[in-house]
């Protein structure tokens, strides 16, 4: 059973891959600006975590030194275009706070550790969720996890392999328990899953006909 749903999968992510080609992911020069972007972009599009990043860059704080050390208030004012930016800029200072006192403000160390420790570490963080914390983990440090979101839980149940039911540590569970444990699938997997969601698997009027495995046999 554990064989045939590894092909199964495997043979989407062959599909999309196929037919989309690779994504990039996650856009970000340094581990820091991936993983702030991680915080920025709950609850708001790309394009205006973009604008916030730059801005950031602009401003010339896109350090730890830097956003650590700055007021609130003017976090908040610097990532403005990301929107709920009081709440974001809240977000930052606790994760810096965290970065500071477990790892001395270093995301080598960060790296160096076993990443079940790390996320458990994340998780006690205000205001970053499993979705955040395992983007931090699989895009920003390179460690195997996967990361499951809304378009994650549509994909797979419409294709009846997840029940509708199924949670997020659950639904993380079983692409960990099925996958070869990969960085690179990892990644490249959940940004797939992404692209498909957003431009054939939508929420309403999905566009089956059109989507690389409306064809599919399984």
């Amino acid at each position: 059973m554990a064989k045939e749903t590894q092909r199964k999968l495997l043979t989407i992510y062959e599909q999309l891959y196929a037919v989309l080609g690779p994504s990039h992911w996650w856009p970000g020069e340094t581990p820091l600006e991936i993983m702030v972007g991680a915080i920025l972009t709950q609850n708001t599009s790309w394009k205006n975590v973009e604008q916030a990043l730059d801005r950031l860059k602009k401003e010339g704080v896109l350090s730890i030194p830097a956003l650590d050390s700055a007021a609130e208030e003017q976090l908040a004012e610097w990532i403005r275009p990301a929107g709920y930016f009081r709440v974001k800029a809240r977000r930052l200072k606790n994760f810096f706070r965290f970065l500071q006192e477990r790892y001395a403000g270093r995301i080598e160390t960060m790296a160096d550790q076993d990443p079940d420790s790390v996320r458990e570490g994340l998780l006690t963080v205000n205001g970053i969720g499993p979705e955040t914390a395992d983007s931090i983990l699989l895009y920003g440090l390179g460690m195997p996890t996967f990361v499951v979101d809304a378009y994650t839980y549509r994909l797979f149940s419409r294709h009846a392999l997840i029940p509708e039911e199924a949670d997020y540590e659950a639904l993380r569970a079983f692409f960990l328990e099925s996958l070869p444990p990969e960085v690179s699938l990892y990644n490249e997997y959940h940004a797939l899953i992404v692209r498909t969601g957003k431009r054939y698997c939508r929420n309403r009027n999905p566009r089956c006909g059109e989507c690389p495995l409306g064809n599919l046999e399984l």
